[in-house]
């Protein structure tokens, strides 16, 4: 990290300010939108003024750091919704930054597989959506899978996503806040929000910010501070924590990323088969009910606030069985088993050591939004706006990969409107 750099990172991380800061653009969140949309906002507004607070004391502590780094294609998502709108584009912005940063690319592309004739449906409707959203995508054969990944095992056929890659989030993350920061970004680390006073004033634990524009992508916390400025109101962020076992033995038994047939009415993928971008193989992740928002490991930043707010909203979806939650609960749970794991991965290839899958990743934790009115997960990308603050109140998978497309769509369509 050069010189320049440091003393940024040093100057941000001093002593606390008390007194009013003030900038063009004030946004709240070191994570992958936050930061994407400073870079957006850099290269349309190079003389305005960005400054970024972090709670934490650095970037990529949490879902930009622990998400599984794969680039998805954008064959999952319903044309008229903005995924589909970000995805495709997402993934080649993104390999074009990684590429012109030297940030390592695997290039590991992605087969799903179906394990009966009653998921050939769901594998030809993904097929059709990703035609109709421009992704590269096909329909192939068990003898065509064969080639592409040997070990993989399928029921007739199979989907082949060649544009699917995975790289390292965290160093991205990191790389991407470095140029920012060069750039002239002002970073704010150890500086929580506290409240919103009014007047497009923020409080914080360095003090108060002023900004012409306040955007919030406080990822776990965002919709807690969209109801300060009295936004998304209807919503509440339910947390699920996500886990993968690592194989740790020397061979490689699969290459590419193997998927199941998903459930389209909820947004978890399912057990699967990633191929990290140092070629490690993980299978996961889970989706298992978290009890607060950084409920990562024990009682690790326990909040018993929270945690009784989360478990009343758990409750009510749990008794009503809404989207299927009841089910979900009980099969999540059961996935910290390291044997169910394993098995419900091990009918998707022909051949695997079981026991190679000996290690837990780093958790990570999903911040889902769910509406209180209908009692349903929002499956897409939310934001809304009120006077001069902008908030990102929905940014599930894939997030990352849409990062830099979604970023310019939220510059253009909100935040530039507001200059």
């Amino acid at each position: 990290m050069d010189t320049k750099v440091e003393l940024e990172l040093m100057r941000a991380m001093s002593n606390p300010k008390n007194y009013l800061q003030k900038s063009n653009f004030l946004i709240i969140g070191a994570g992958i939108i936050g930061l994407s949309i400073a870079k957006r906002l850099r290269e349309k507004y190079p003389d305005k003024s960005i400054t970024i607070i972090e709670k934490e004391s650095k970037v990529a502590l949490h879902a930009s750091g622990r998400n599984s780094g794969v680039l998805h294609a954008g064959f999952y998502y319903t044309t008229d919704s903005l995924k589909a709108k970000f995805t495709r584009d997402g993934n080649a912005m993104m390999k074009s930054f990684c590429e012109n940063q030297g940030i390592d690319i695997n290039y590991s592309q992605k087969v799903v597989i179906a394990q009966s004739e009653e998921e050939l449906e769901t594998l030809f409707e993904l097929e059709k959506r990703g035609k109709i959203n421009g992704v590269d995508v096909s329909i192939i054969t068990q003898d065509e899978l064969s080639d592409i990944e040997p070990n993989a095992k399928t029921y007739k056929y199979a989907l082949y996503s060649p544009s699917t890659a995975t790289i390292n989030p965290k160093e991205v993350t990191e790389k991407l806040a470095e140029l920012l920061a060069n750039d002239g970004v002002r970073f704010e680390f150890d500086c929580s929000y506290k409240e919103y006073i009014g007047e497009d004033i923020i409080s914080t634990t360095k003090g108060e910010f002023k900004a012409d524009v306040i955007i919030n992508t406080a990822g776990l916390y965002a919709d807690k501070i969209a109801h300060d400025f009295d936004v998304g109101k209807r919503y509440t962020i339910i947390p699920f924590k996500g886990v993968y076992l690592k194989y740790s033995k020397d061979d490689k038994p699969i290459k590419r990323n193997i998927y199941p047939v998903p459930n389209l009415k909820n947004p978890f993928l399912g057990v699967h088969y990633t191929i990290t971008q140092d070629n490690t193989i993980k299978i996961g992740p889970t989706a298992i009910p978290a009890f607060w928002r950084e409920n990562y490991k024990g009682f690790e930043n326990f909040n018993i606030s929270e945690m009784f707010s989360i478990l009343g909203y758990e409750a009510k979806l749990f008794l009503t069985n809404s989207f299927g939650f009841r089910d979900l609960a009980f099969e999540e749970f059961k996935k910290y088993s390291k044997s169910y794991l394993v098995s419900l991965a091990n009918g998707m290839v022909n051949k695997i050591d079981k026991d190679g899958f000996d290690s837990w990743s780093k958790a990570g934790i999903r911040a889902q939004l769910l509406d209180r009115d209908t009692l349903e997960l929002v499956q897409d990308f939310v934001v809304e706006s009120k006077g001069g603050s902008v908030h990102i109140l929905n940014a599930v998978s894939p997030a990352f990969t849409c990062s830099f497309a979604f970023a310019s769509w939220v510059v253009d369509e909100y935040i530039s409107r507001k200059i």
